[in-house]
C-alpha cells in the first residue's frame, strides 16, 4: 500500500523507473488492436516485444519491471502506448489551490500537482495507478462524467 498524503510523490519517485504489469498489459492490448496478428497468427513486432516481457514477468511472479531491464523495442512500444493516454488526471476541480494537501478532484498530492510537468512517464503512470487504486477522488465518484477520456 503506498503512503498517503504528502508522501505520495515519494511513492511515485520510488517506483518511477519501472512499469507495472497492468500498464504493460494495456500496451499489449493497444498494439493488438492497432496491429492485429498477421498470417499464421504472427504477432506484430511491438506486440511480440511487449508480450515477451509480460510472459517473463508472469513466470517470475513480479508486478513491475525496471526500465533498464526492458529491451529497447519493448520500451519504445510502451512509450508509444503511453503517448495515447491522457497526460493528467485533472478534472478542473483542484482543491489544492484552496489549501488541501490532496486534491479532491483528481486525488494527487499538492506536490504531485505542482511537479507534474517535470515527472517522467513512469512516475506519472505510478501516480495514475495509485489514484485509480484508491478510487476516492471525485474523478472516480461524484464527477466521473468529467473524467471520460476520448479514445482514438
Amino acid at each position: 500500500m503506498p503512503p498517503a498524503g504528502g508522501l505520495c510523490l515519494a511513492y511515485a519517485v520510488a517506483v518511477m523507473e519501472s512499469i507495472h504489469i497492468t500498464d504493460l498489459e494495456a500496451a499489449i492490448n493497444y498494439w493488438r488492436d492497432r496491429s492485429p496478428a498477421g498470417t499464421g497468427a504472427a504477432l506484430a513486432p511491438a506486440t511480440t516485444q511487449l508480450a515477451e516481457v509480460y510472459a517473463g514477468m508472469i513466470c517470475a511472479k513480479t508486478t513491475a519491471i525496471a526500465i533498464e531491464d526492458l529491451p529497447d523495442a519493448a520500451l519504445q512500444a510502451w512509450l508509444a502506448w503511453y503517448d495515447t493516454q491522457p497526460d493528467t488526471p485533472c478534472i478542473a476541480i483542484c482543491s489544492t489551490s484552496q489549501g488541501d494537501d490532496q486534491c479532491k478532484g483528481c486525488g494527487r498530492s499538492f506536490a504531485e500537482v505542482q511537479l507534474w510537468p517535470g515527472l517522467s512517464p513512469y512516475a506519472k503512470r505510478a501516480v495514475w495507478r495509485r489514484i485509480t487504486d484508491e478510487g476516492q477522488a471525485w474523478r472516480f465518484t461524484r464527477y466521473a462524467e468529467r473524467a471520460v477520456e476520448g479514445r482514438s
